[in-house]
């Protein structure tokens, strides 16, 4: 059979489904029991080769052994041992599904494979889905009561969006991210055990300690070598991730939202559909897979992807609570000074908010701090020359609020279990339909009141005692919360073209590919600390490309470590993402506020690669490390290097440049040297760190030949 020239191809005769992009192929078969089951994925297999994996189903070695084939979605029936992506119950108690596969359908890039139960009014469809250029294929699963009105309810226990399987490798890394508030993704990798390993949050956000992003390799995988598969999860509450290795040495890995212990039901007529478990495949080692990630986010994830992320100016480390209208005017016009975009008006404007134990709900101006609104300072700021933005934190209400006394009914809570208050506040239900319209319209009339041109939209508690008095199926709460914070984005971005969001969740609690389709960045984390910052911007580059990492420069000491650090290793740090401000500028000295203004326009000359150019992580000797960023054409290239600590009779050694043209020459833009790209992808370039510990340096490459 010739090559299909379609990325996606179906083969009914021999139950056989091919997806390819261009570096992989993916590819499913119909098994003899009804149930699409895994065939191959990975480097470049033709369709007639794919065929000699067509064998029929063998019987498993022994009764006490599960099916040899694993399935794309494992229906929780016949002799299936591992973790099942579906669990169902039924009105007369039978769990699980058995299929009959009943059609596919191929358009635009899109595959659906149509399931039905053989005695039980359910259907399913497994949908794949990928785009022109992409090697990412997103998955996810619909499945649909088809009963009568009258056959009842269907439980759902668990819906996974999608199950993966690697090829037989000799052994299994897995790497993942892990950490917690001021300390988020932190790169982990250890080699997979024989046993179940789950990842999850149940927290109603992606989490801090937690990421729905995971990688596998056999574990000799480098930055630029070695065949590395990863997934992740397009999810913003809580998840779960089940990776599997059976003793026979086969991995899989199941994952969707929704945490164990929680469950929902779906209707005659009802379908539930779960959010894109999105996946790849990558030859050429974890950089590759990073670059094929940031990519895939670029062009379909991002809103407005080619709009550069301004230079930020946040207020809160300058101010913290105590806000008002001419103290904020003053920040807005030192930001000015050193070329902000963006002054942001953090926490401490509204209400009666003084601190964070009241005003959480009342979004209109504090009158004390802003007597005639916020509108003259939002001029002032347009006047200056930058946009305006507010921190505002809709999902959540303090007890001392005029909002919580007028709709104590409106919080999540468990009517007889006493509320746990995390920061001394409470998170309001936007699976209800009422609430999630106070949000919009409050949202809305904030911005065509004052002219705001960014959201800065944090969430500074998690789920507890869940509940929802009245509601049949309370638990849905878990998953309609996330889809109305979608929505209420959605609306605002549609009704206010201009409008942008950052995301945040106490820092890096709700980093997601879910949340990015609907904001510009996300905050990274609280932590502002420029050495803790390069682990935490590592592990975060390795799904998410740094135009939508949001880095500031704030005051030293910093506030979470006392660490003092000069200015200008905080600002290398930070250019290597969407680079903010956030100190205290009424106490810079003026050589500092000069040294800033300076820095502040090297980053703008870098932006364009930095944002949009294609990123390589780059480890050297003597504790250095480094980014660089090569723009499409190879023309332009910038390289921050770091070396935080130095020890004696221990010089930087020189850095390989591995994104360079060995054939090609490189101008050095601010040393007005040329140097051999053969020598600086071999024997690297002479980084010239300047003395003793928090030493950076920024380079500007342009190709000359």
């Amino acid at each position: 059979m010739p090559p299909t020239p379609s990325s996606v191809f179906f083969d009914a005769a021999r139950g056989l489904a091919v997806l390819r992009t261009p570096n992989s192929v993916y590819a499913v078969r119909i098994g003899a029991d009804g149930s699409p089951r895994h065939l191959h994925w990975g480097n470049e297999i033709g369709t007639d080769a794919l065929g000699e994996l067509l064998v029929a189903d063998s019987p498993a070695a022994s009764s006490f052994e599960s099916d040899p084939a694993p399935d794309e979605l494992a229906p929780q029936s016949g002799a299936r041992f591992g973790p099942a992506g579906l669990q169902v119950r039924f009105a007369d108690g039978t769990r699980g599904a058995q299929w009959t596969f009943t059609g596919h359908t191929v358009r635009d890039g899109e595959l659906r494979l149509q399931l039905a139960d053989r005695r039980y009014p359910l259907a399913a469809e497994l949908c794949y889905r990928v785009r022109p250029g992409s090697d990412v294929i997103e998955r996810w699963t619909e499945l649909t009561h088809t009963g009568a009105g009258d056959s009842g309810p269907i439980a759902v226990d668990r819906l996974d969006s999608a199950s993966w399987t690697l090829p037989a490798l000799p052994d299994y890394r897995l790497s993942h991210l892990v950490g917690g508030w001021n300390s988020e993704f932190q790169l982990n990798r250890d080699r997979l055990p024989v046993a179940e390993t789950v990842l999850t949050s149940r927290r109603g956000v992606t989490s801090h300690h937690a990421s729905p992003w995971l990688a596998l390799d056999n574990g000799t995988a480098g930055e630029e070598h070695g065949e590395v598969w990863s997934t992740a999860l397009a999810w913003s509450g809580s998840w779960r991730i089940t990776v599997h290795r059976d003793p026979v040495g086969r991995a899989t890995w199941t994952g969707g939202f929704g945490h164990e212990g929680i469950g929902w039901s779906i209707q005659p007529g009802e379908s539930l559909h779960t959010p894109v478990f999105a996946g790849l495949y990558s030859r050429d080692g974890f950089g590759a897979a990073s670059r094929a990630w940031h990519t895939h986010i670029r062009t379909t994830v991002l809103p407005d992807p080619d709009r550069d992320r301004p230079v930020v100016y946040n207020s809160w480390e300058a101010t913290g609570f105590d806000v008002d209208g001419p103290g904020q005017l003053r920040l807005a016009e030192l930001a000015a000074r050193l070329g902000a975009e963006l002054f942001v008006l953090d926490d401490g404007w509204f209400g009666s908010r003084t601190s964070d134990r009241a005003g959480l709900g009342d979004w209109t101006p504090r009158p004390e701090a802003f007597p005639d609104g916020l509108r003259p300072l939002a001029d002032e700021v347009h006047r200056l020359g930058m946009a305006f933005g507010l921190w505002v934190e809709p999902e959540m209400v303090n007890r001392d609020s005029d909002l919580y006394r007028a709709h104590p009914d409106w919080v999540v809570h468990a009517a007889t279990r006493d509320a746990t208050e995390q920061r001394n506040q409470l998170m309001l239900n936007f699976a209800r339909p009422e609430v999630e319209a106070w949000a919009h319209r409050t949202l809305d009339q904030l911005v065509r009141d004052h002219g705001v041109d960014w959201f800065k939209w944090d969430a500074n508690r998690v789920v507890t005692e869940a509940g929802w008095a009245g509601c049949p199926d309370p638990d849905r709460l878990w998953i309609d919360h996330t889809r109305a914070v979608y929505r209420i984005m959605d609306r605002l971005r549609a009704d206010h073209p201009g409008l942008r969001i950052e995301a945040c969740a106490g820092g890096g609690g709700r980093a997601d590919l879910g949340i990015l389709a609907r904001t510009d960045q996300a905050w990274t984390s609280d932590n502002t600390d420029p050495v803790d910052r390069i682990g935490i911007q590592h592990g975060f580059s390795q799904l998410f490309p740094a135009q939508a990492m949001a880095a500031w420069v704030t005051d030293t000491p910093n506030v979470a470590t006392g660490r003092t650090t000069p200015l200008r290793f905080r600002f290398h740090v930070a250019m290597a993402g969407a680079l903010g401000l956030g100190g205290d500028l009424t106490d810079w000295s003026e050589a500092e506020l000069d040294e800033a203004t300076a820095l502040v326009a090297r980053y703008k000359q870098i932006r364009p690669l930095v944002q949009h150019g294609r990123q390589y992580r780059l480890h050297g000797a003597g504790g250095v490390t480094a980014v660089h960023y090569a723009s499409r054409d190879d023309t332009e290239h910038a390289v921050l290097a770091w070396r935080p600590a130095t020890r004696f009779g221990h010089p930087a050694p020189a850095l390989a440049l591995v994104a360079l043209d060995p054939a090609a020459h490189y101008l050095d833009i601010d040393e007005d040297t040329v140097h051999s790209g053969a020598v600086l992808t071999g024997r690297g370039i002479d980084l010239r760190l300047p003395e003793g510990d928090y030493a950076s340096r920024l380079i500007r490459l342009r190709r000359t030949v």
